[in-house]
């Protein structure tokens, strides 16, 4: 059995929604829960976009009285917010930052209007699915959390991923939030944008084994990570590792467990039991309001300045999506450990 999401959608399509594959029968879905995550991720605030969807998500399929059928489950959120005109000057010219040169040089059409199948809308289906993800992964044991640990080079000294949950900007650092804020907020009167660093964490003995020697768990994260608009890298495990000796950095194995925890939960490829740590660099917001040099479709110089509603930073939104792949590779290996060994087999089937 496997966890698998598929998306589909554009920024100013009439909707955006996904098919999850391979949730168990008999997980008790908590509506609520998933709506709460959605909005995390909407979070309309002057450090966001001021886009204002609705971001209802509806359950259509594979769910039958609050509990999972083990059927597909079709997630849904229409698009009611669009203000599609604002992106009329760009039929003809490339925004720079963004996908439009590379799509249409790929497939010789696209949809100008917020990027379409580029833009970072899909992502609230992947934030639904990944709430899923959190409630199967809470019935044994697993907990995941983010935040956002630097914007524009001002970062946290302290990790409280329970002061992130209440923060404006999901940050890590009650004691750097105002100074966060403020970066943003001169980027945006500017005109420019910020990137941005966010920290996911996983707990939880579950995560010990976690993993394929041909789908190694750091790969998977990585790769799904690398997948998110606007992400240029991921580091799993202690970020000055690259400069550090071996007999500083390896973990001593104790009794009770690792010692520290440089290597950030894998090794191998396998979750060792420890906390699963794994850093997401943001870029800049693409859209920007300042002036910049492009060409057209006809490949001819132009100057464009964009309209249009975007995030002065999109690692905060971004982190919350951030947790939802997490959840949704976790969920999934969760679920491929149940057949890792012969006798857990043969123990299904009564042997």
């Amino acid at each position: 059995m496997s966890l698998v999401l598929r998306t589909f959608g554009e920024s100013h399509g009439a909707m955006v929604g996904g098919v999850l594959e391979g949730v168990p029968a008999g997980l008790k879905l908590d509506l609520d829960f998933i709506q709460t995550e959605v909005n995390r991720r909407k979070s309309v605030n002057a450090f966001t976009t001021p886009r204002q969807e609705e971001d209802k998500i509806e359950i259509v399929s594979g769910v039958f009285e609050g509990v999972s059928t083990g059927a597909p489950i079709g997630l849904l959120v229409h698009n009611k917010n669009v203000r599609s005109k604002d992106y009329d000057t760009l039929k003809e010219t490339f925004r720079p930052g963004h996908a439009d040169f590379t799509t249409f040089a790929k497939y010789g059409i696209r949809d100008h209007r917020g990027g379409g199948r580029s833009s970072a809308r899909e992502s609230v289906i992947k934030v639904g699915a990944g709430a899923i993800a959190k409630l199967l992964l809470k019935e044994v044991g697993i907990e995941v959390a983010s935040g956002v640990f630097g914007v524009g080079g001002v970062q946290a000294e302290e990790l409280d991923f329970e002061h992130a949950l209440s923060s404006p900007i999901f940050s890590l650092d009650k004691n750097a939030q105002e100074a966060q804020q403020e970066a943003i907020l001169h980027a945006k009167r500017a005109g420019d944008s910020l990137g941005g660093v966010v920290l996911v964490r996983a707990h939880g003995r579950t995560l010990l084994g976690l993993g394929e020697f041909a789908d190694r768990l750091d790969a998977r994260i990585a790769y799904a990570m690398m997948g998110l608009n606007g992400v240029k890298g991921v580091f799993i495990g202690k970020p000055q590792a690259a400069s550090m000796q071996g007999s500083a950095y390896n973990d001593a194995l104790g009794l009770h467990g690792f010692k520290s925890n440089s290597c950030g939960g894998v090794l191998g490829g396998f979750g060792n039991g420890s906390d699963l740590v794994v850093w997401v660099h943001f870029k800049p917001t693409s859209s920007i309001a300042l002036p910049q040099e492009s060409i057209t479709t006809q490949a001819e110089p132009t100057q464009i300045t964009l309209k249009g509603r975007h995030d002065p930073c999109i690692a905060i939104r971004g982190s919350v999506v951030c947790a939802s792949l997490l959840a949704l590779i976790l969920g999934d290996f969760v679920l491929s450990n149940t057949h890792a060994r012969l006798n857990q087999i043969k123990a299904c089937y009564g042997y």
